[in-house]
Formats: structure tokens, C-alpha cells, sequence
């Protein structure tokens, strides 16, 4: 056990890092094995070595933070504790971005990862951007911040949303209602995200003067869409034919960002995903590019970066045990037919 001293240059940053009733510091203490006190102006890490340099590294990054003004949360606890246990502490200054876009509630959005940084970053200087990754790695909700932003800068003059209706296979017509009650069950994260970038009042306003279109990936076909930023959303449930189709729409002055979890296709097995083909065909196309988000970039609950975790250790122990499988099997055949043919 040792205890090291870190000295205290302004009070108020480490009242943001240890957080409400000292929330922060508890996650800091409880995931590394430390205590922390705040003593005369100083802070005492008590722990294993390896463990109080960990929690220095830690509560540095978080003052970091905190001195250039941002709010600190469990989500950035967890992961500076994670970028520093990976020895990449020197990316904690890459968190802090620039505030994409501010809510209609005053709230900014920025990213908060390095993965999420390099993908607003890709957006904004890219013609196509593909972003890539799990559930919760905020793929949909920065696109569609980015989104408002084009529009409010004049960059563009419509936000066009669209993803393909895999459950109804296209066949909107079975659905009650016009289009647009058809196409709204699988359009609503989206929806969700814009009401919260807008508010209801201006999304309708919009909505209205055809600033703002919803539509399903079907209805795209034929189309030249100009002076647009478009948003593919679940587009790993695209088939190839409709990927290329989407594509070729695109026009003068627009840009597209199309979003999908390649390990959560829903297409019938014989259908290959428009959006794996897309990784392998336009890797190396000039002002496109392809953002793969990961685990580390949940921001959502943190039981939900667990069960991602938990399902990909479990899909790698699947795929080991393939080979396994397969070479045990065909020594049981080839010893059949020894066995068959001694007798």
C-alpha cells in the first residue's frame, strides 16, 4: 500500500469532478481499488501502486475536463478510467470537442468519445460518411445533430430521413393510416432525436414548409436529391441492389450519413447486407468515409456497454470452438470409415 499527494490549484474543478455527494470519486475508488480523500487543499490516493497511478492518471484527465469546461458524468468516469487502464491517456484531450449543435432546450450536444469525435469530424468534412458500431455509441443521434446544424447554417435546405422497413418487407401498404402513419413505427429514433434538437413546435413548422421529409428507403428510387443532408439509418438491413440504388441518389451540394449494426442484420438469409458490401466497395473512395464505433463508444447505461461486451466474448468463444467442432468431426468420419472398412 502507498499513498501519493496530488495538490489542489482550484477548488471548484475538483467539486466538478467528484461529483453530486461524491459520485464520481466513488466510481474512481470502487473501479480501481483506491481511496481518495480531500485533505487541506490536497488530494490522498491510498492503494496498490499500479492502482493509485491509475486513479492519478484518472483524476487528471477529469480536471482536464473540468478546466476546459465540461461537465463531468459517470459516462466520462468509466471511460477515461478505461482509456487510462489501455495506457491512452494522451486521447483524454481529444474528448473534449466542439458543441455540434444545441438543443431545444439549450442543452449542447457534443461527442463525448474519441471514436464519437472521429466520426463528427468525418461528417463534417466528408461528402459520405458510414458510421459503423453498436447500440448505443450515438451513431443516429450525431447524425442527426449534425444534421440540424447544416440546416441552420444554410448548408443545406432539407434534413431528408429514410431506413428501410425490413419488418413489413417493404410493403407499407399493410399499415393503417397515409405514408406518413406507415413509415413512422420505423422511423421514431429518429423522430426522437430531431424533437429533441427542435422541439415539436419548430419540427412541425418545418415538417410542414417540406424542410423535413420521412420517408422509407423505397421511396427514394428516382430521385436526384440536391442541396440535402440525408440520413440512412439501420442501414445494415439494406439490401445490395437498394445500398447502390440509395447512393446514386445523391446531388449537387448534399451530404449523406448512413449509420447500421452490422451485427444486428434482420434480412432473410440468402440477402446480403447493401451495407457490409458498401464497407468492402467504397473503403477507398476519395471524401468518403467509413467510422467504426465499438463498445468503448456506449453512452448509453452502463449495463449496456456489459451485455455488448458480454455478447461479443460469447460470439468469440463460438467462433473458436467452430474449427474445434469441425476437426472433430472429420476425424470421427475418417474414423468411421477405417472402422467400416476393417470390417
Amino acid at each position: 500500500m502507498i499513498e501519493r499527494i496530488m495538490p489542489v490549484d482550484r477548488m471548484e474543478q475538483i467539486i466538478s469532478v467528484f461529483g453530486s455527494f461524491d459520485r464520481n470519486i466513488h466510481i474512481v475508488e470502487n473501479e480501481l481499488s483506491v481511496k481518495v480523500v480531500d485533505r487541506e487543499a490536497e488530494l490522498h490516493i491510498t492503494g496498490e501502486e499500479e492502482n493509485v497511478m491509475f486513479a492519478e492518471k484518472t483524476i487528471n484527465g477529469l480536471l482536464s475536463l473540468a478546466a476546459r469546461g465540461e461537465n463531468i458524468d459517470e459516462q466520462n468516469v468509466r471511460y477515461i478510467i478505461k482509456l487510462v487502464r489501455e495506457g491512452a491517456e494522451s486521447k483524454i484531450d481529444k474528448i473534449a470537442g466542439d458543441v455540434i449543435c444545441i438543443t431545444s432546450k439549450g442543452k449542447p450536444v457534443k461527442a463525448k468519445t474519441v471514436g464519437q469525435k472521429e466520426y463528427v469530424d468525418a461528417i463534417m468534412h466528408n461528402t459520405i460518411t458510414l458510421g459503423i458500431g453498436p447500440a448505443g455509441t450515438g451513431k443516429t443521434f450525431l447524425a442527426v445533430a449534425a444534421a440540424v446544424a447544416s440546416f441552420r447554417n444554410k448548408e443545406v435546405n432539407r434534413i431528408i430521413l429514410t431506413r428501410p422497413a425490413v419488418e413489413a418487407g417493404e410493403r407499407l401498404g399493410f399499415l393503417p393510416g397515409d405514408l406518413q402513419s406507415k413509415v413512422d413505427p420505423y422511423l421514431r429514433p429518429l423522430y426522437d432525436a430531431l424533437f429533441e434538437m427542435l422541439g415539436a413546435e419548430s419540427y412541425n413548422k418545418y415538417f410542414e414548409r417540406g424542410n423535413i421529409e420521412v420517408a422509407p428507403l423505397a421511396y427514394m428510387r428516382g430521385r436526384t436529391l440536391d442541396d440535402s443532408f440525408i440520413i440512412l439509418d439501420e442501414a445494415q438491413n439494406t439490401s445490395r441492389e437498394q445500398m447502390k440504388m440509395f447512393l446514386t441518389r445523391i446531388g449537387f451540394g448534399s451530404k449523406v450519413v448512413i449509420t447500421g449494426d452490422i451485427t444486428q442484420i434482420d434480412l432473410p438469409g440468402d440477402k446480403q447486407s447493401g451495407l457490409k458490401e458498401a464497407m468492402k466497395v467504397l473503403k477507398d473512395i476519395e471524401d468518403i468515409k467509413i467510422c467504426r464505433l465499438t463498445g468503448a463508444d456506449v453512452v448509453r447505461h452502463v449495463l449496456v456497454q456489459r451485455i455488448i461486451e458480454a455478447y461479443d466474448e460469447h460470439d468469440r468463444k463460438i467462433a473458436e470452438s467452430a474449427p474445434q467442432k469441425a476437426a472433430s468431426g472429420r476425424i470421427s468420419q475418417k474414423t468411421f470409415k477405417r472402422k467400416t472398412n476393417e470390417a
